[in-house]
């Protein structure tokens, strides 16, 4: 996580009167409504230059010692690494080969994957089957919508009309009936929804939807809570989508005006149902919050079945779902594609992952090359054994790279593709080990204009302005409680192009310091400002 996303992380737990939760992990709501806005003051803030002065007369490593040695760091850990691409030098180590919390940077070691083992020009496809009982418009079911791993249905302009996509080509086979159930279908991914190491406290948020092959709206759902007409009355809750949440229970009332709204929204991980509860004072404005879609392959199979009643089609049966470990293969046999929509490229797809340190992206790539290792092993006479799960072969691919790259497994332990994990480490020096490579690649132009650009786009949109490092930097960023992380490219002043790792962890700003993304931005700019090339 990171950006807006790594204040979630931050909630800390609301005081309730029922006993009951006060031991389960709940998303801090009113934080929620705060991340749902476009940006924020904090984010605004981070805008401006860092405030922390170095002595530029001193040498660089001098510089960036003065930064990190600060009182206020005395019980926090750094982790730094600074390499010139150009000559293959070290410019700055501290605590190099120890290992760190990642957050959102591994993402770096997804993005390695995904352009190493995947067509960054494929496309992902999701796909309406049926057997071939078509007689006089009626269709002998089920109909089978299969999702094959594209997390960008109806949140993308390629895919945002996907549903009547389908249903238009469906309508065009000349199918106007279907005898039996639609069955949405995710089971291309035999993974759960939800990556190894995530938390639960995350699970309703946002920025931890569930992973799905068959993915829609980004698997969020968009709260509004309005007070009612008059003191004592139930609030008014709306959804969209209107069917992302099967099951709500709202107990939010309207309370006197001006008082303080207390607007708590809780689902229980792995539970369908919304418990809403509290109270927002009448008057008071119309209050936005998102949450995670607890099951998004039901969600796309409603839209569907509503797409595919506005082209004439009615359909007898139900909806119904098929999730991993349930297997459809028996399902689908005798099948064929009778429609299908393709996802943007896989690279679009990467580069959204990367900008905006979009989970559901990044971890459906984890899992779409976890498919493609596991095809690929099975061809083998003897194929490895013991790699139950997608993101378990996932993991494998990665591993196989990272030891070709010369990562060593005891430098780099990742686990899924986002960062979310907190078991997710590596060490500085395996991170620009990694930035090394991917900039010795074929698509490391690619690959560098993928990522946030300091000042102008992504998480770094709002950071480094008027620096030298701005439009100059080009960086993952990172962040959870107590993790921060920057970690990317940027050009000196002498010319000399570098990579870099920058780590803190087991830290918190006190009162009146600054963010501590503007400590690491310290470091950036001291890069972005070396006039000797080394």
């Amino acid at each position: 996580m990171d950006g807006l996303t790594g204040i979630g992380n931050t909630c800390r737990m609301k005081s309730l009167s029922l006993n009951r939760l006060r031991s389960i992990a709940y998303t801090c709501v009113m934080l929620t409504a705060v991340l749902a806005l476009p940006i924020d003051s904090a984010a605004r803030s981070a805008a401006k230059a860092p405030a922390n002065k170095i002595n530029a007369s001193l040498p660089l490593a001098a510089q960036i010692d003065e930064q990190i040695n600060q009182p206020r760091f005395a019980t926090a850990s750094w982790g730094i690494a600074v390499v010139s691409l150009d000559t293959g030098r070290t410019l700055y180590t501290h605590q190099a080969d120890q290992l760190f919390q990642l957050a959102s940077t591994a993402k770096l070691f997804t993005a390695a994957l995904t352009l190493s083992e995947l067509s960054a020009d494929s496309r992902v496809s999701t796909r309406l089957l049926a057997g071939d009982g078509l007689h006089n418009g009626q269709l002998q079911g089920p109909l089978i919508l299969y999702g094959m791993g594209d997390p960008t249905l109806g949140a993308d302009t390629a895919t945002l009309n996907w549903a009547d996509q389908l249903a238009t080509q469906l309508a065009e086979r000349g199918v106007r009936l279907v005898h039996g159930d639609l069955i949405a279908d995710d089971t291309f991914f035999a993974s759960p929804p939800m990556g190894s190491g995530w938390e639960a406290i995350d699970l309703q948020s946002w920025f931890a939807v569930p992973t799905s092959a068959l993915s829609v709206q980004d698997n969020q759902v968009d709260v509004t809570v309005s007070p009612g007409r008059a003191e004592g009355e139930s609030a008014v809750l709306a959804f969209d989508p209107p069917d992302a949440l099967p099951t709500v229970i709202n107990q939010l009332t309207t309370s006197a005006p001006h008082s303080r709204n207390d607007i708590n929204l809780y689902r229980a991980p792995g539970a369908d149902t919304l418990n809403a509860f509290g109270n927002i004072a009448v008057r008071t404005p119309a209050q936005g919050f998102k949450l995670a879609v607890p099951d998004p392959a039901l969600l796309a199979g409603m839209q569907l079945l509503q797409a595919l009643a506005r082209h004439g089609i009615h359909v007898d049966g139900k909806v119904q779902t098929r999730h991993w470990p349930q297997s459809s293969a028996s399902l689908r046999e005798g099948t064929s594609t009778v429609a299908e929509v393709q996802s943007p490229t896989v690279g679009q797809i990467l580069q959204l992952g990367l900008k905006h340190s979009q989970n559901l992206y990044m971890q459906n790539l984890l899992l779409l090359a976890g498919t493609k290792a596991q095809a690929d092993a099975m061809q083998d006479p003897a194929p490895p054994t013991g790699f139950v799960t997608t993101e378990a072969w996932g993991i494998r691919a990665l591993r196989q790279l990272l030891d070709r790259i010369g990562i060593p497994a005891s430098a780099s332990m990742i686990e899924e593709g986002t960062g979310l994990s907190r078991r997710n480490l590596a060490t500085p020096n395996a991170m620009t080990r990694l930035l090394g490579f991917l900039a010795s690649q074929p698509y490391a132009a690619t690959l560098h204009d993928m990522l946030p650009i300091a000042g102008i786009d992504g998480t770094l949109q709002w950071r480094l302005r008027n620096t030298p490092a701005s439009n100059n930097v080009h960086a993952k960023t990172g962040s959870m409680s107590q993790v921060h992380a920057l970690a990317g490219y940027v050009t000196s002043a002498a010319g000399e192009h570098l990579a870099f790792a920058i780590m803190l962890n087991n830290y918190e700003p006190p009162a009146g310091a600054p963010s501590a993304s503007r400590d690491l931005d310290v470091i950036a700019v001291l890069l972005a400002n070396l006039r000797t090339h080394n």
